[in-house]
C-alpha cells in the first residue's frame, strides 16, 4: 500500500495515516483503508485496531486540491467509494480506537467518528464537520453518525454551523473521549483496547453492532441520491469559486 502503514501487535492492528504531511483522502486512500479493514475483520489474529495520523494531522479531510481536478466520472466514484468506507468502517465489528494525532477536521473527523472511541492529542488542533461553509452538502448518513456520539440537537447546530472545537471543548462535547499528550497517546489508544478485548469477543461484538443498528442502517441505505445531492452542488459555479479561494490558500501556504 502507497498511502498506508500497518504493523500488527498484540492483536491489536496498528493502521497509519501516510499520505503527505495532512492525509489528505484522495480515491487511493480511501481503497487502501477499505481494503485494511475487510482483510482485519476477517482476520481471527486481529482483535482491536487503532487507526494513527502522524503528529499534526490526523487528517485534514478530502483532498480538495486532488478532488479539484476530478472529472464528473471520478468524483462519482470517489464518493461512492467514500460511503462505502463509512459503511464498512461503522459495521466493524471488532472495536477501534482513533489517535486524533493533531488536526481533523471534516472527513477527518468523519473517520474517527467511525471509531469505538476517540483520544485527542494536546495542542492548537481542531475536529469538527465544516463542510457547510466549504460548499458541500452533508448527507443525511453523516448526520446520523455525527449525531450518534453528540445527540441530534447538539450535531444539528454544529454541523450547520460547521463548528470546530478544540481538543478540551471537543472532550466537553462528547466528541473525543480523552484529551493526553503526543506522546502518551499510542499507549492510551493500545491501554482501551486491551480493555475491552478482555470481555467475550462475541458478547462484545454482536452488542456493539446491536447498539449501533441505527446508525448501520442509515449506512446501508441506497446513498445514490445523497451522492447525487453532493455532486450537484459540488459542481455549482458559487461552489467551485469558494474551493478555488481555499485551495489558493493552501497552495500559499505549501509555497
Amino acid at each position: 500500500m502507497d498511502y498506508i502503514r500497518t504493523k500488527k501487535e498484540d492483536h491489536i492492528l496498528h493502521v497509519l495515516l501516510d499520505r503527505g504531511k495532512s492525509n489528505a483522502m484522495d480515491l487511493k486512500l480511501v481503497n487502501e483503508l477499505i481494503d485494511v479493514l475487510e482483510e482485519a475483520e476477517q482476520d481471527p489474529s486481529v482483535e482491536g485496531l487503532v487507526l494513527s495520523g502522524k503528529e499534526g494531522f490526523f487528517s485534514s479531510g478530502l483532498d480538495l486540491i486532488t478532488l479539484f481536478a476530478y472529472n464528473e466520472e471520478e468524483m462519482r466514484e470517489f464518493w461512492g467509494r467514500f460511503m462505502a468506507l463509512l459503511q464498512r468502517f461503522v459495521s466493524f465489528s471488532k472495536p477501534t480506537v482513533a489517535a486524533i494525532t493533531g488536526h481533523s477536521p471534516a472527513g477527518g473527523c468523519v473517520m474517527a467518528l467511525c471509531c469505538d472511541y476517540r483520544l485527542m492529542a494536546q495542542g492548537d488542533y481542531i475536529v469538527g464537520l465544516n463542510e457547510v461553509p466549504v460548499g458541500i452538502v452533508v448527507p443525511e448518513s453523516i448526520f446520523t453518525l455525527y449525531s450518534f456520539w453528540l445527540g441530534r440537537g447538539s450535531a444539528y447546530r454544529n454541523l450547520l454551523e460547521g463548528r470546530l472545537f478544540k481538543p478540551e471543548e471537543a472532550q466537553a462535547a462528547g466528541l473525543v473521549d480523552e484529551v493526553v499528550s503526543f506522546d502518551r497517546i499510542q499507549t492510551a489508544a493500545i491501554r482501551l483496547l486491551k480493555m475491552v478485548m478482555q470481555f467475550e469477543k462475541n458478547a462484545w461484538r454482536t452488542t456493539k453492532l446491536n447498539l449501533r443498528a441505527e446508525l448501520i442502517r442509515a449506512m446501508e441505505q441506497d446513498q445514490n441520491a445523497a451522492v447525487e445531492q453532493v455532486l450537484e452542488q459540488w459542481w455549482k459555479p458559487s461552489t467551485r469559486e469558494i474551493l478555488k479561494t481555499i485551495i489558493h490558500n493552501l497552495t500559499q501556504k505549501k509555497s
